[in-house]
């Protein structure tokens, strides 16, 4: 989201170097987002016999991270010719700016629902939508 801002930023005032700056973000956004989805295999490993999770909500997560993946891949292939663009053609990176900010409010959805679909994994108290209260062992009054 920070990638995204900085190019809103950029494309308003105007600036090459901030969107310069913003794309080189959003790159580097869509490498990290590759490293995370490596990362999740192993963890689904390590989580899938815990008591209360199911294999329902290990689904979910894993079927919304792949489009997350998909669209910061092409984020960050698009931010990669805007950044081009914009180093070698100066007034025709308007266009490309305004297609990369379009695709990191897309990315930035998925990724915010594949990593609410992840809480739900282990925060059973927030599933079907409603919080449960977590029960505190110290509220337990044991005839005081």
């Amino acid at each position: 989201m920070c990638g995204a801002i900085v190019l809103a930023y950029g494309l308003w005032a105007k600036s090459n170097a901030t969107n310069i700056a913003a794309y080189l973000v959003l790159l580097l956004s869509s490498i990290g987002a590759g490293i995370a989805y490596l990362t999740g295999e192993g963890a689904e490993e390590k989580v899938e016999h815990l008591e209360g999770v199911t294999r329902h909500a290990i689904h979910e997560h894993e079927h919304f991270a792949l489009y997350a993946l998909i669209s910061l891949i092409v984020l960050g292939v698009a931010a990669l010719i805007a950044w081009f663009l914009t180093r070698t053609r100066p007034t025709t990176g308007r266009t490309m700016g305004i297609l990369v900010l379009l695709l990191a409010l897309i990315s930035f959805g998925l990724v915010a629902r594949t990593g609410y679909l992840g809480g739900q994994i282990r925060h059973t108290e927030i599933v079907d939508g409603a919080l449960q209260p977590a029960e505190n062992p110290t509220d337990h009054h044991d005839g005081d």
